[in-house]
């Protein structure tokens, strides 16, 4: 009698886990149902916020239900990231990751980890970075630059939003790689820095393609940009390769999604928003700001979260912002 009732506990419990298998590849397969909402650690309007309510139009039309656009801006664009971790893991929250969240464990009290604590769904495209120099200045080109820097080490000043930023780190790296000592003049945006620049407070700036209109209106000079090949509106400008500099940064980011999505989700919302990605929308959305598509797999993409963490961490730790 008791090996028949053990037999029919065990059976049971055989055939409980088996419905709810069941259940759970019925409702991935059926995903998704209602509505999907992607958090956006940035303000509206701006060259994250406008590209990707592009993109999410399209993929809403693939899936077949709404992808809505939620602002969560503040603390560098890092809180989607941050909010995920107390996300249902169902595939109907999502976030963009940006860069700077594989550096918050250095620079932060952080109790999760941006490689592990994730699933990353798709990588999407990255900025468009350069460095530029008032159109007063005796400075041509990048050979100017770093003699004018080797003429007066720690002097030549250069301007970014903020320190540890993407801005600062990457003019740190490109520092050491050309054997120069710059002065770096943190300010509180890029706004802010590009204005100083026009001003005459500062020999430079390593910013994003904010200083796009300047450049094309006379006020400033491009001597370099950071992106894998020349930018489209300024084929004469070399990239930091062309120059000698073996780097690339373009402050990639893509879509996450909570750690434990069911991976038939994340494959579908992968190959929707990889569809979305080859419409002429999101393209030209991006041409807007200089930015072109720049696609990564799952796979890729968490590999470039692994890799950028190490790089995060030996550039803080060198200049000794690191809490670790």
């Amino acid at each position: 009698m008791y090996l028949t009732k053990r037999g029919f506990l065990s059976a049971a419990l055989v055939t409980m886990i088996s419905i709810q298998w069941v259940q759970a590849q019925e409702k991935s397969t059926a995903y998704p149902t209602r509505p999907i909402r992607i958090l956006i650690g940035f303000a509206p309007g701006g060259s994250t916020d406008a590209p990707m309510r592009v993109l999410a139009e399209s993929a809403s039309k693939i899936l077949k239900q709404p992808v809505v656009i939620e602002n969560k801006p503040g603390a560098g664009g890092t809180m989607p990231a941050t909010i995920l971790q107390a996300s249902p893991n169902d595939g109907y929250t999502l976030g963009i990751a940006s860069l700077g969240i594989y550096r918050l464990p250095y620079t932060t009290d952080l109790k999760w980890d941006p490689s592990k604590d994730l699933s990353y769904i798709i990588g999407l495209t990255g900025y468009a970075f350069g460095i530029v120099v008032p159109s007063s200045s005796p400075i041509k080109n990048w050979n100017d630059y770093v003699a004018a820097a080797k003429a007066r080490p720690n002097q030549l000043t250069y301007g970014t939003p903020g320190v540890a930023t993407t801005n600062h780190l990457t003019m740190e790296r490109i520092s050491r790689a050309a054997a120069i000592q710059l002065n770096h003049i943190p300010y509180k945006g890029s706004a802010e820095s590009l204005q100083a620049l026009v001003a005459g407070q500062i020999d430079s700036g390593a910013e994003t393609s904010a200083w796009v209109p300047f450049v094309k209106e006379g006020k400033m000079r491009l001597l370099v940009t950071w992106g894998h090949k020349r930018m489209p509106s300024f084929p004469n400008v070399p990239t930091l390769k062309e120059v000698g500099i073996n780097m690339t940064q373009t402050s990639h980011w893509g879509l996450i999604a909570p750690k434990g999505t069911d991976p038939t989700i994340i494959e579908k919302l992968h190959v929707a928003f990889r569809q979305a990605m080859e419409m002429p929308e999101f393209k030209q959305a991006l041409a807007r700001y200089d930015m072109e598509p720049e696609y990564r797999s799952s796979k890729d993409f968490h590999q470039f979260a692994v890799d950028t963490m190490k790089q995060e961490k030996e550039i803080l730790e060198a200049l000794g912002l690191s809490r670790r």
